[in-house]
């Protein structure tokens, strides 16, 4: 099976760089699946995983959104931010989402109504991840 070279890159660092069997995304549309040959497009990412597959080897990594650009050999994510499952904290995704629920409810003054939802959307879908992740074990 030919492989595509995949780059995850967040502002803080690189998180992913080698070669894939395949790559699962969380397209803004969809979950899309990508193997080498793929026809090149561009998508906004949602928040929620990454799976780079190669043989039997699986990397799961979490990101917030940000944009995915296919080639026919290269994949290449930059994320708004990304976590590896082993860096993942229950405790702060679920503290994160209720604080995002607090903000939602009008808990402190003036809120940035929009900034509230990506939160909350964000912080469920991290949680979700952690969730998966512990079924798996």
């Amino acid at each position: 099976m030919a492989t595509i070279s995949v780059e995850i890159v967040s502002a803080e660092r690189e998180i992913f760089s080698g070669e894939a069997d395949m790559v699962v995304a969380a397209a803004e549309s969809g979950d899309v699946g990508i193997a080498a040959g793929h026809a090149a497009f561009i998508s906004r990412l949602r928040a929620g995983e990454i799976r780079v597959l190669n043989g039997d080897e699986e990397d799961s990594i979490f990101v917030t959104g940000g944009i995915l650009e296919v080639q026919p050999k290269q994949i290449t994510v930059l994320a708004d931010t990304a976590e590896r499952s082993d860096d993942m904290d229950e405790a702060q995704a679920e503290d994160a989402r209720r604080r995002a629920e607090e903000m939602m409810a009008g808990g402190g003054g003036e809120i940035d109504l929009a900034a509230a939802q990506r939160e909350l959307v964000q912080a469920s879908a991290r949680l979700h991840y952690i969730k998966k992740l512990r079924t798996k074990r």
